[in-house]
Order: structure tokens, then C-alpha cells, then sequence
């Protein structure tokens, strides 16, 4: 998913397009995709991100631009579902980190989380939180999607999943992580 305005980031560039450790961020997340053992990746784009779109290679799907819900949606009516969906502000993903995603997974939709205590620890921000057994979660911006209704969550705690780039004090911490 790279179609974001990234406003919260408040820099020039399209924030998939903003540069971590001398890459853009879409292009660290879609070679982790690569590396790891998906069959295809595609780039799914909006209006609000015209130069990513041209940036962007590979199989790539033009959402609407109505938000991230509902280009997410309008992704996932053009694909066959089981499907894994990044966003593309998460520069530290690897292939082997993308693995252990696809490992977890059992059918079920999966919500990759990451303990509230480590984006803390870590000093990155926390946008969204939710409640897993005592535990306060962060959703990561991975997921996988099924046919199943039944979603389950992947807790992790790979440093790699918990690292979102949503402002200039996250790139900081991600570059120092690099």
C-alpha cells in the first residue's frame, strides 16, 4: 500500500517516496516482498501519490484514493485472497521478516501487532493501539487476508515490524537502526 499523502511526516516528498538510510521506503519495503518467498508483489498507488505511481515497477493497481480502507478494499476485489498487505512505511522489513508473517499464518485473516511497550522502547510513534489478552498492541501495517470471516493477531517482536516512518523523529530512529 503506497498511495498515502503521509501528512503526519510533513515533508516534501510523497512519503513512499521518502528516503530512509538513501532509499525510498516503497523501494526497501517492495525488495523485503521480493526477497521473501510471495509469488507477486503489486503496487497498489493512489492519485494522492502520482510520482510514486511512476516510480513504482512491477504489477501495480491504481486505487481510487478515497483512504486507506477503502483503496485497501478496492485492492482486494482484484486479487485472490489469501493476501499479504504492507504498508510502505515500514523501511527496516526484510524477507525473512515478510517469512515469519507467512509462517504465522493459518488460514485465518491476520493482524500483525507488535507490544506497545517496544514502539515505546524503541522510541518510534504509537498512532493506534488495542487490547490483546493484558497486553497493549500497535497494529504494524502487515496483515494478512483469507476467505475466512475469523481473524486472529500475530504478536511479534521483531523491531523490523515495529518501525513505522509516520514522522520525521520515526526516519531519524530508523536510520540509526539501518
Amino acid at each position: 500500500m503506497c498511495g498515502g499523502r503521509g501528512t503526519r511526516l510533513d515533508v516534501a516528498a510523497e512519503k513512499p517516496l521518502y528516503e530512509v538510510g538513501g532509499r525510498p521506503m516503497v523501494d526497501r519495503v517492495r525488495d523485503a516482498l521480493v526477497e521473501s518467498r510471495l509469488d507477486t508483489v503489486y503496487a497498489v498507488t493512489s492519485p494522492h501519490a502520482p510520482e510514486t505511481r511512476e516510480h513504482v515497477s512491477g504489477p501495480r493497481l491504481d486505487a481510487p484514493g478515497e483512504g486507506y480502507v477503502a483503496d485497501l478494499g478496492y485492492a482486494l476485489e482484484r486479487v485472490d485472497p489469501p493476501v499479504l498487505t504492507v504498508a510502505a512505511d515500514l523501511p527496516l522489513l526484510a524477507g525473512d521478516a515478510v517469512d515469519a508473517v507467512l509462517d504465522a499464518y493459518d488460514g485465518a485473516s491476520l493482524a500483525v501487532c507488535v507490544p506497545v511497550a517496544l514502539k515505546r522502547a524503541l522510541g518510534v510513534s504509537v498512532d493506534a493501539t488495542m487490547d490483546h489478552g493484558d497486553e497493549t498492541v500497535a497494529p504494524t501495517g502487515i496483515n494478512v487476508v483469507s476467505r475466512r470471516d475469523t481473524e486472529t493477531v500475530h504478536m511479534s517482536y521483531d523491531v523490523r515490524h515495529a518501525v513505522n516512518v509516520n514522522r520525521l523523529e520515526d526516519a531519524e530512529i530508523a536510520e540509526a537502526l539501518l
